[in-house]
C-alpha cells in the first residue's frame, strides 16, 4: 500500500462532482459580488473613462510619454534600492549568523589548558558578546522598518555623516533585513543534526570551518523559501522611501496623482508592476531550488555509481587471482 493511499483517499465519483458544482457555485458568486460591489460603483463614479484611463493606456493622450517616463524612473530607483539592500542584508546577516552561531559555540567551551582566570575571562567574554548580538537582533527585527530608515536618515547627519537619500534608504533596509536573514540562516544551521558538526570536529576541522563550509551551505539550500521570501519583502519595502523623499516607485506615483487626480488607476498599475516583478523574483527562486536539488540528486548518483564501479572491478579482481 502507497503512502498516498494511506494519507489520501482518492475521492469517487460523487464527491468528485460535489466538488466541482461547489467550485462553479463559488466562482459565480464571487464574479456577482464583485459585479456588484466593486464594478458597478466604480463604473457610476466614472472611474473607467479613458480622461482618467488614458495617461496610463492610451499612447495617445498628451500625458503618455511623460507618465511612463516618471513610472519608469520609479522602478528603477526601486530596483536599485532593493538589489543594493538584498546584496547588503544577505552579507551581514550570513556574517552575523556565522557569528551568533561561534559565539554560542565559544560559550559552551571550557578552554581547557589554559590558566583558570583566563578560561574564565574568554567564557565571559563570549557570553558577554553572545548577549550583545542577541539584544541587537532582537532590537532591530522587533522595530518598525519605516522608523529604523527614519532614524537613519535623521541620525547620520546629526554626528555629520551625510550621504545620498538612496544609501540612508539601503542602510535601513539593511539594519533591519540582515538581522532577519541572520536569524533565518542560524535556524537553520542549528536544525541541522548535530552529528555531522561532530563528524567534521573528528576529522579536526575548526569550528568556523564546520560553520563555513558544512552547516551554512546546507542552511542556505534548506532555508532558501524563507529567504526568498524575505528578499521579496525586500523590494516591498522599498516604498517606505516616501518618508524621506526617495524617488521610488509609490513616491513618483503620489505625485501622478497629484498632477492628473486619478488614484485608483495609478495604484493599479504600479501594484500590478510590483506584483510582475515579484511573481518573477518567486519563479526565479524555485528555478534556483530545482537546480540545487538536481545537483545534489545527479552528485548522489555519481558517486553511488563509482563505488558500484569499484565494487565490481574488485569482485572481477578476486574472481581472477
Amino acid at each position: 500500500m502507497s503512502q498516498q493511499t494511506v494519507l489520501y483517499d482518492v475521492p469517487g465519483p460523487r464527491q468528485r462532482r460535489i466538488t466541482l458544482v461547489s467550485s462553479v457555485v463559488a466562482t459565480a458568486l464571487l464574479l456577482v459580488g464583485a459585479y456588484f460591489l466593486v464594478y458597478r460603483p466604480l463604473d457610476e463614479k466614472g472611474q473607467f473613462s479613458m480622461e482618467l484611463w488614458g495617461p496610463l493606456v492610451d499612447p495617445g493622450n498628451e500625458n503618455f510619454p511623460l507618465v511612463w517616463e516618471r513610472i519608469g524612473l520609479g522602478f528603477k530607483n526601486t530596483l536599485i534600492a532593493a538589489a543594493l539592500a538584498i546584496v547588503s542584508s544577505l552579507i551581514v546577516g550570513t556574517l552575523l549568523a556565522m557569528l551568533r552561531i561561534q559565539l554560542k559555540s565559544l560559550a559552551r567551551r571550557r578552554f581547557t589548558g589554559l590558566a583558570t582566570p583566563v578560561s574564565y575571562l574568554l567564557r565571559g567574554l563570549s557570553m558577554l558578546l553572545s548577549g550583545v548580538t542577541r539584544v541587537c537582533v532582537e532590537v532591530f527585527r522587533g522595530l518598525p522598518v519605516v522608523i529604523t530608515i527614519f532614524f537613519v536618515a535623521r541620525g547620520f547627519p546629526e554626528f555629520g555623516v551625510t550621504f545620498d537619500t538612496l544609501w540612508y534608504l539601503v542602510i535601513g533596509l539593511t539594519i533591519y533585513n540582515s538581522v532577519v536573514i541572520a536569524e533565518i540562516l542560524r535556524s537553520g544551521m542549528e536544525g541541522l543534526p548535530g552529528g555531522q558538526a561532530e563528524a567534521a570536529a573528528a576529522i579536526g576541522l575548526a569550528p568556523w570551518q564546520t560553520t563555513r563550509m558544512i552547516l551554512l551551505p546546507q542552511a542556505f539550500r534548506i532555508m532558501l523559501p524563507a529567504l526568498i521570501s524575505q528578499l521579496v519583502v525586500v523590494l516591498k519595502d522599498t516604498s517606505l522611501g516616501f518618508i524621506i523623499s526617495y524617488e521610488e516607485a509609490l513616491n513618483i506615483g503620489k505625485q501622478i496623482i497629484g498632477s492628473l487626480g486619478n488614484p485608483i488607476q495609478v495604484y493599479i498599475v504600479i501594484g500590478v508592476i510590483f506584483i510582475v516583478v515579484n511573481y518573477s523574483l518567486s519563479k526565479l527562486a524555485q528555478y534556483v531550488q530545482h537546480r540545487l536539488a538536481r545537483g545534489r540528486k545527479s552528485a548522489g548518483g555519481t558517486r553511488t555509481g563509482a563505488a558500484g564501479t569499484e565494487l565490481e572491478t574488485e569482485a572481477v579482481a578476486g574472481t581472477t587471482t
